[in-house]
Order: C-alpha cells, then sequence, then structure tokens
C-alpha cells in the first residue's frame, strides 16, 4: 500500500525496569524517574498533558548518540525537549524524554554564532549585543525560549518580514539521527545527497504560498546540495536531535522608527497591510482591541486594533512615504531606543494579556495560521464567520506583515468537541487560499494530522520517505508531523 505510514509508528515497550539500568550504567549524565520530575516534563506552555517514563539530561554527545541506540535497542520513543516554551506540544511523549540544557554553549565568530542546542536564546542575545550584533529570529518568547526548540520549530517572530525565520538564517546543523549516527549537514554528501534527490520529486504547487511556514518537512527550502540542513528546521525532533548549530548574524541596525497605527476596523487594517507591505518595513504587527486595553495609552476611543510598523533602514523620508500609503491614524512616532523598546514590550505580552483574559491556559490549534498577506482581509472574515457559527469568541494578534494572525479562541470547557470542527472548516479555509495551517510554532499534538491535507498525498509520502531514511523505527518524537491518528483534542490537560 503505498499510503503506508511507517513501520512501528508507535513504538511498543514494557520492560522500563531493563530500560533504566541500561541508562544508569552507560550516561554519564542525570537519569530520572521520580513522579515529581516525570510529572514536570509531562506539560510545557501547551495545554496538553502526556507523561513520559524516563527524564535524562545528558552531559555530552556521546550520552545523547548512546541514549538514542538503547531506545532503538528497546523499541521506546525518545523526544527532545527544549526550554518547554512549545504552544502544540510539540516536546511532549511517553518514553524518554531528552532536556539538553546542559548544552548551552556559545562561539561568536565574525559573521555566524555557534551555539548548543540548549543555549537560551536571551543569553544568546546579551552575548551577540556586546560585539553589535544579533541573531534576527524574534519569538515574543525569545528571552526564554531555547536554541535547538527555535530550530525544531522554525521560529520567526515579529521581524521576520525584513530578517526571515530561523530556516534563513542558519548555516550548518550537527545532530544525532535515529540510528545513533551523529551527522553535520551540509557537510554530510551521503546524507545530502539523499535529501537533494527528495527534494527534487516534491509536487511544489502543493506548498504554501506565503512568506513563512513551520508545517511538515521543508523539502521546499532547499535550492541546492548547499541547503540540505534546512531539512532539520521545523522537523520537532522527528528526523534527528540536533546538538549544535552555526547561525547567521547580522550588525544591530544603529537606528529604528517605531509608528503605532489606529484603525477603526481589522478588515481596514488587514487591507492596508499589503500597502505598508510594500514600503519595506522591518515589521508589521497587529493587535487587537483586546490587547490594545492592556497598552498604558489613550487611544481614539473608536479604534478597534492597532498595526505596530516599524523600519530600521532609509528611514530619513519614512514619515513622509508612510502618511501617504496609511488609512488609519497615525498614533505615534516613536524614534528613541528605549521608548521603541517599551512599546514592543506590549506587544510582546500579547501571549500574557489574552490569556489574563482567558484566565486558564489556552488551547492553541487555529492560532498560527498563515496566509498570503493580500488574502488577510479574508482571514479576519472567515474567523468572524467561525465564531458566529460555533458561539465562540477569539482574541487576535501576530505578524500581519507576514499575514501570520494568532488566534486564541475562548470557549466553555463543554464546547471542548467543537475544537476539531473548528480546526477541521478553518483549515480547509486556509489551505484554499495558498495559505500554511502554521506559521511558526509548529505542528505538534495539535495539527500534525491536518499535515497530509496541507500537502497532499505525494508529497506526504515522501515526507515519509525522508522519515524513514532518518528514522527507520520512528523512535523520535513519533506521532508528531507524520500520524494516522487525531492528537487534537487527546492529552488535554486543563479542559
Amino acid at each position: 500500500m503505498a499510503d503506508k505510514l511507517l513501520k512501528n509508528q508507535t513504538p511498543r515497550y514494557s520492560n522500563i525496569s531493563k530500560l533504566q539500568k541500561s541508562l544508569k550504567k552507560t550516561i554519564r549524565g542525570n537519569v530520572l524517574w521520580d513522579r515529581e520530575i516525570v510529572n514536570y516534563y509531562s506539560v510545557d506552555a501547551s495545554a496538553y498533558q502526556i507523561i513520559p517514563d524516563i527524564v535524562v539530561i545528558p552531559k555530552n554527545e556521546r550520552d545523547v548518540i548512546n541514549i538514542v541506540k538503547i531506545a532503538r535497542k528497546y523499541k521506546v520513543p525518545v523526544t527532545v525537549r527544549g526550554a518547554g516554551t512549545g504552544l502544540v506540544g510539540s516536546a511532549l511523549n511517553s518514553g524518554i524524554i531528552m532536556d539538553l540544557k546542559k548544552f548551552d554553549s556559545i562561539k561568536i565568530q565574525k559573521n555566524n554564532v555557534k551555539v548548543g542546542a540548549g543555549t537560551i536564546k536571551g543569553n544568546l542575545d546579551k552575548a551577540l549585543e556586546n560585539k553589535r550584533k544579533f541573531f534576527p529570529p524574534s519569538p515574543s518568547v525569545g528571552p526564554y525560549c531555547s536554541i535547538g526548540g527555535m530550530i525544531g520549530n522554525n521560529s520567526s517572530g515579529s521581524r521576520s518580514l525584513k530578517y526571515g525565520s530561523t530556516i534563513d538564517n542558519i548555516e550548518k546543523i550537527t545532530f544525532v539521527d535515529g540510528y545513533g549516527n551523529k551527522i553535520t549537514l551540509p557537510e554530510s554528501r551521503e546524507y545530502g545527497s539523499k535529501i537533494f534527490k527528495l527534494s527534487k520529486k516534491i509536487d511544489i504547487e502543493k506548498f504554501p504560498k506565503v512568506t513563512k511556514n513551520s508545517s511538515g518537512y521543508r523539502l521546499d527550502s532547499i535550492k541546492s546540495i548547499k541547503d540540505v540542513h534546512k531539512i532539520i528546521v521545523g522537523s520537532e525532533g522527528t528526523l534527528g536531535i540536533v546538538l549544535s548549530a552555526d547561525l547567521k548574524i547580522t550588525p544591530i541596525p544603529n537606528n529604528r522608527v517605531l509608528l503605532i497605527v489606529e484603525y477603526q476596523s481589522e478588515k481596514e487594517a488587514a487591507t492596508n497591510c499589503s500597502q505598508i507591505v510594500n514600503t519595506f518595513p522591518t515589521a508589521i504587527e497587529f493587535v487587537d482591541k483586546t490587547i490594545m486595553k492592556n497598552i498604558n495609552h489613550r487611544f481614539d476611543k473608536k479604534s478597534k486594533c492597532l498595526l505596530f510598523v516599524e523600519y530600521d533602514s532609509e528611514i530619513k523620508n519614512i514619515q513622509k512615504r508612510i502618511k501617504k500609503i496609511v488609512t488609519g491614524k497615525i498614533s505615534k512616532i516613536i524614534e528613541n531606543n528605549l521608548d521603541i523598546q517599551k512599546w514592543w514590550k506590549f506587544r510582546d505580552s500579547s501571549l500574557y494579556y489574552s490569556s489574563k483574559v482567558i484566565k486558564s491556559k489556552t488551547l492553541h490549534v487555529i492560532e498560527d495560521a498563515t496566509v498570503p498577506v493580500e488574502r488577510l482581509p479574508e482571514l479576519f472574515s472567515s474567523i468572524k464567520k467561525i465564531n458566529q457559527k460555533f458561539h465562540t469568541k477569539s482574541i487576535a494578534y501576530g505578524h500581519a506583515g507576514n499575514g501570520n494572525i494568532h488566534i486564541r479562541l475562548i470557549l466553555k470547557k463543554k464546547k471542548i468537541s467543537i475544537i476539531k470542527k473548528i480546526a477541521n472548516e478553518y483549515f480547509d479555509i486556509i489551505i484554499k487560499m495558498g495559505g500554511t495551517i502554521t506559521g511558526e510554532h509548529g505542528d505538534g499534538l495539535a495539527r500534525s494530522e491536518y499535515v497530509k491535507k496541507q500537502y497532499g498525498s505525494k508529497n506526504y509520502k515522501l515526507f515519509i520517505e525522508l522519515k524513514n531514511q532518518f528514522d527507520p523505527d520512528s523512535i523520535l518524537n513519533p506521532e508528531k508531523i507524520i500520524t494516522d491518528k487525531s492528537m487534537i483534542i487527546k492529552n488535554l490537560s486543563n479542559y
């Protein structure tokens, strides 16, 4: 059967005590299975919970290799975890959870930096700032997330409009595959040629027509043999466990200007985005009325939403040019760097502000869809129709310049059964628009069942072939990206 899923898709394991002894005997790092520890690692920033059997904190690369080999021997899943800031349960699983927090090295060079997978982005930012450089991807949880997690999810953030996502800012990746082999891409010609061969078989028309995408395996990003390392970006630890990476770094801009623009409707703001994008801003960010209420500023009572529009180059005459294009009310023009940072903190706190309103852990399912920016008004119309049809409410904010809007659903516990119906309808709409079901947060437990719908059978078969090349026994984070199970409402912890 051509569409057959991976062999041993869900590894079965029974003798955990032997596994524990084998790991304890072999691993120099920590091997833990206390109730408090496994409970701690059973949750992340998502609404899901899966209790692992064992938690390992490897000390070095040899530990990682041995853990994978032992997991393969016992047919037990091994799932790598960063800082636990993921929103869709990508790093939750049974079996072994591997925490790479000890892999936190930083080595800065002229135009790149080599970092360990466990390096916290906030620490990297501080180290680079001393050299007047920065690593462009900037998720709102940047001070707390790990580089390995950013690679796993293909993180991006506010300034991806100009600087791209993680996949656009990475030069080399060293990882351990499902056999226990240590591989560096793009240096390995053997692995590189296999990946490149698969990339030439894709049905490119089925890939999203967007500027950022974290769904499935990014075979479309491989234009030459020099790009093969990009396949690991966004793979959520299903192809290999990242040990380290060489990241591109960029000089910190000398000047920036931030415009805060008020609009009387979401449709007006969305429509205006298509025009503002053509002025080459660094960022165009959207926040709705709910988020606005938390910002310490007196806005027009008629305003329903804001755009944050930032420039960091050729800013001398930008105010004249932008005033001709903006249809909303420019309420602030900020050039002082400290004031710019203060206003960005309002935007970066949107997740916190929305959670405060909802007063519970938000279910992140339809929250990361991305469409071509010219179709952004349709996205907002679709959300309105879904709220009317399913009697739900929502909070919206996100990266409008990329067509990537985060939607936080507000629904009562008794309505949990409608989540899948909403996702089915919403993702059909997004895919028909040429969009992606996830722009930067990944498939995880929430969206992996929709990957085949996103890419079609031909590309999905290539994804399965790729997975089998790197992880033939499917021990690396099984049921993520490739799955025949519905995980969207299974393992919800707070509903």
